[in-house]
């Protein structure tokens, strides 16, 4: 016969896995248990201690149990499935303009989609930035900026480098209007119509839009949920395949949020420097880190200047400033050429906005602050997957960054369950579109960007249940 306080333990358990009680919310004080379900404090307080070794609880001096981030030791990790890797003709831009017309929609519900709610975003700090300026501030605002961008900005990015990027100066920085121009830019300069451009096998449908926009190839390189590319797999297809440049997400990667691992990346980046292939690096996720140190870049091992490294401050401050960065390396004059026949320069009231926002340490508490709301929200978007999907659904378990990757039924058909899902005013993104063979197609994005409010939740059962219906 089970304790007391055994039983206990897996009833508050139960809750916690259902949703009752989210991941950082304050469990019942001991006083209140008592009051409530006529047990002992001493068994509520044994109960409570049983789900701290459990790691479902913690204790917090003076303030009680909180529960834990949720353990992702037990969730079923999905498949990838990898075949012979060769270059193919990308088709992905006729469905992404179906979804992307749908995205504007005020009442639909964007599951899919990997961007930071409101409530994330510092408002209140940048309407005080707002209200501050001056004429003469505006005066100069309004006007061109150099095509590099902002002095200022790009010697406050410099400063952060330190530690994750080596040898990074001012003048090694160029700004851009968000990553996905940073990218496309870095494509434009390294590469021309027909060159094959290795990417991760899923990898970021934005990309794949970029290589068919350019009428390039994507080569789908052999990508594992633990340690991102296969390094050994990725030199023998070298020598058969002549690839012109690499387009990487290696930090929380988009969609299946993996970290490579340090060695892998020194590995990684030694063997295509010797090779003299270029790698374009997108580390748009890479401060999204929920622990201590995050990851270091692949631009950190980089001895020949052909790491071109690419990020932004839409996933970290406000997706509607698009501001994003460059590291060139060697490419600098190719990628000044290139972006001032795009479009000139980047717009000087955003750059002006983040120095100013930078300036004063509000970045890195506005840091600290969405690494914990998005541990939080990823956590509790999981429970959700796997309280209302099918009890055979596939979900990974990110470290970081904004996505989770979602493996259905082999029965269901991903582009049939967004045309299902659209009737209820639910956008999701197929799997499909993050694989330029076609791959992926029982697989979704889950993006967690917003808490876990009851429509969110209501909108998640809701797609469940078509999934269960979708089952053969």
């Amino acid at each position: 016969m089970a304790f007391q306080y055994l039983e206990l333990a897996d009833e508050i358990e139960n809750k916690i896995l259902k949703g009752d009680f989210l991941t950082g919310e304050k469990l019942p004080s001991l006083r209140k248990m008592h009051q409530d379900f006529n047990h002992s404090i001493t068994t509520i307080h044994q109960a409570y201690i049983e789900l701290e070794k459990r790691g479902m609880v913690e204790a917090k001096e003076k303030s009680g149990f909180f529960v834990k981030m949720f353990r992702q030791d037990g969730i079923r990790q999905p498949d990838l499935q990898h075949c012979k890797a060769e270059p193919q003709k990308v088709n992905v831009n006729n469905l992404q303009k179906s979804i992307s017309k749908r995205m504007s929609d005020p009442n639909m519900s964007l599951v899919g989609y990997a961007f930071p709610s409101n409530d994330i975003i510092p408002i209140k700090q940048f309407s005080k930035i707002f209200k501050s300026l001056l004429p003469r501030d505006l005066e100069d605002v309004f006007g061109y900026d150099w095509t590099q961008g902002s002095l200022d900005l790009r010697r406050q990015i410099a400063r952060r480098s330190i530690g994750y990027k080596k040898r990074v100066s001012s003048g090694d920085v160029v700004i851009t209007n968000g990553c996905i121009e940073a990218v496309s830019i870095c494509l434009t300069a390294i590469a021309r119509p027909g060159d094959v451009i290795g990417v991760e096998s899923p990898t970021y449908n934005g990309f794949l839009q970029q290589i068919e926009e350019n009428s390039m190839y994507a080569l789908e390189l052999p990508t594992t949920l633990n340690e991102g590319v296969d390094v050994a797999k990725l030199e023998a297809k070298l020598s058969s395949c002549k690839v012109k440049a690499c387009l990487l997400n290696p930090s929380y990667q988009n969609p299946l949020g993996f970290v490579m691992p340090t060695e892998n990346r020194r590995k990684l980046v030694e063997l295509l420097n010797r090779m003299e292939i270029p790698i374009i690096e997108d580390d748009v996720f890479g401060d999204l880190h929920f622990h201590e140190q995050r990851p270091p870049t692949l631009k950190s091992f980089d001895q020949k200047g052909l790491v071109l490294y690419c990020s932004s401050f839409s996933k970290t401050l406000a997706p509607g400033l698009k501001v994003g960065w460059i590291i060139p390396g060697r490419f600098l004059d190719r990628i000044m050429e290139v972006k001032s026949n795009l479009n000139l320069s980047s717009t000087k009231l955003n750059q002006y906005l983040l120095v100013q926002f930078m300036r004063n340490g509000s970045y890195d508490r506005q840091l600290r602050r969405i690494q914990n709301e998005l541990r939080k929200q990823m956590c509790d978007i999981t429970r959700a997957v796997l309280r209302y999907f099918p009890k055979d659904t596939k979900i990974s378990s990110p470290e970081g960054g904004l996505n989770l990757w979602v493996q259905l039924n082999d029965s269901v058909d991903a582009v049939e369950l967004y045309k299902e899902a659209l009737q209820d005013n639910i956008l999701v993104v197929p799997g499909v579109l993050c694989s330029g063979s076609g791959k992926y197609r029982n697989c979704i994005r889950v993006g967690c960007g917003r808490a876990l409010d009851q429509k969110l939740e209501k909108t998640i059962q809701t797609l469940g249940n078509i999934v269960y219906d979708m089952i053969v």
